[in-house]
């Protein structure tokens, strides 16, 4: 089982882009779903989150305001909406899905998570 995360890319400083999750062979919607991000030369780190059990989100603090994560569950796809991009935003964001009813940022870890998928590079120029 993995999940699939997309829609990386170039984009310019203040741009913006949507990333996608979503899995071939979950129901994203009884699944609470993290976004973590590793920047060049540092580590995964968890962004933002929604809950399975309320959909509930949770957003690092240094990024709300530009980041929101929202789902769909027509589509069984959990969206992160990047607004007003930085270059300090650059590196690799992948999702992770768990069974927990509710969802953190803080001191998450990516190997606690249940499923996993390849991440998806984004690079935002100066």
């Amino acid at each position: 089982v993995q999940l699939q995360a997309s829609g990386g890319g170039l984009v310019q400083s203040g741009g913006s882009l949507r990333l996608s999750c979503t899995s071939s062979d979950l129901n994203m919607d009884t699944y609470s779903t993290t976004w973590f991000r590793q920047a060049p030369g540092k580590e995964r780190e968890a962004i933002g989150c929604i809950a399975k059990s309320d959909d509930r989100i949770e957003v690092e603090d240094s990024l709300k305001g530009r980041f929101i994560v929202f789902r769909d569950n027509v589509e069984n796809t959990v969206y992160l909406q990047m607004n007003n991009l930085k270059p300090e935003d650059t590196g690799i964001y992948s999702c992770a899905a768990d069974t927990s009813d509710l969802c953190t940022v803080r001191g998450a870890s990516y190997s606690d998570m249940d499923y996993w998928g390849k991440g998806t590079q984004v690079t935002v120029s100066s």
